[in-house]
């Protein structure tokens, strides 16, 4: 009978458990109050009652970077994919007013590369200090077989907490409320699959700095503004764009109308629309445009909001439309 082994089949434990007790220190730093120690056991812990948080109720997120991926593997550049891993789900429980706890992470392969892995897991690092919760464990799953050589796959997992009386669920929204616009860096994590039909792979490996710029991560900025003005509503806007996100936060009876031009259109759209032929409802559903996340507030808070935005966190914001009266959906005029 041939002699077998697992390491032989393709799967290295031993060398999956080092990489694990290496990172262990990095991870650690993420500590926020009420994480324990429980990098390497079966399960995360957490104490909510540590959070501050009166009367909470949790929020969760799970989401990917999608094809994106493929742009990270194309260009041989890892090191950012793991903050748009966090940021997709944080800025997604966001939205509910929730402040994030702890995030675990999934990365699958068919062969483990120990600085692919390395370079995803400090992104994740780096997005976890920014939203400002604890990476409280993950997976890592090497599965021959599976995945062609160079590639892997990502998800995450955010929990969050908010006090039950301050939960933004949209029922406040009325007409003649504003809608505030938090300013993109570019693509986010979303539409990659269209532009990777719009650019050949030779572009986007040679440009790839403009592709790869991770998703921004509102954890500060928002809960900065929750503290000091009413937000009634929130939309992340990620797949879907505007006009399968922003209703989501909107009562019966209402409806979003947008003002183009009333913001600046970061320049990736524009490249995507000299290459190729695209309807306007086709990009404004499929990309954020230069707009992240979509607030929902009564006119007298949007100036203040905007002015707290810009000088306390150095974040762009527009006035890009308002709350009118109408069937629940978005309006681009």
């Amino acid at each position: 009978m041939k002699k077998i082994s697992y390491k032989s089949a393709g799967v290295d434990i031993d060398r999956a458990d080092r990489l694990i007790r290496d990172v262990k220190k990095l991870v650690n730093t993420t500590r926020v109050r009420g994480s324990m120690d429980t990098v390497g056991g079966f399960g995360g812990f957490f104490d909510p009652s540590a959070a501050g948080i009166k009367d909470p109720v949790l929020v969760a997120s799970t989401d990917g970077v999608g094809t994106k991926l493929k742009i990270a593997q194309l260009a041989g550049k890892h090191d950012t994919v793991g903050i748009d891993l966090v940021a997709m789900c944080v800025n997604d429980i966001l939205c509910s007013g929730a402040r994030p706890l702890f995030f675990l992470d999934y990365f699958a392969t068919g062969k483990l590369e120990e600085k692919v892995w390395s370079d995803v897991i400090k992104g994740v690092v780096i997005g976890c200090h920014e939203a400002r919760c604890a990476l409280l464990g993950g997976e890592t799953a090497e599965m021959p077989g599976m995945y062609a050589k160079g590639e892997y796959d990502l998800a995450g997992f955010a929990v969050g907490a908010v006090s039950r009386k301050k939960v933004i669920d949209g029922k406040k929204i009325r007409p003649g409320d504003v809608l505030l616009g938090l300013a993109s860096n570019g693509l986010h994590s979303n539409g990659y699959s269209l532009l990777r039909k719009v650019f050949p792979k030779r572009y986007l490996k040679k440009n790839h700095s403009l592709f790869l710029k991770p998703t921004v991560i509102y954890v500060r900025p928002f809960l900065g503004l929750a503290r000091n003005v009413t937000i009634k509503g929130a939309a992340n806007i990620t797949g879907g764009g505007f006009y399968d996100n922003i209703p989501r936060m909107l009562p019966a009876g209402v409806k979003a109308v947008i003002s183009k031009g009333s913001w600046n259109v970061h320049k990736v759209f524009k490249l995507i629309r000299e290459r190729v032929k695209i309807s306007e409802k086709e990009l404004y559903r499929t990309f954020n445009m230069g707009i992240g996340m979509v607030l929902a507030l009564s006119p007298q808070d949007a100036e203040k909001a905007r002015k707290m935005l810009a000088k306390k966190f150095k974040l762009k914001s527009w006035v890009i439309g308002k709350i009118v009266k109408g069937k629940k959906r978005v309006e681009l005029v």
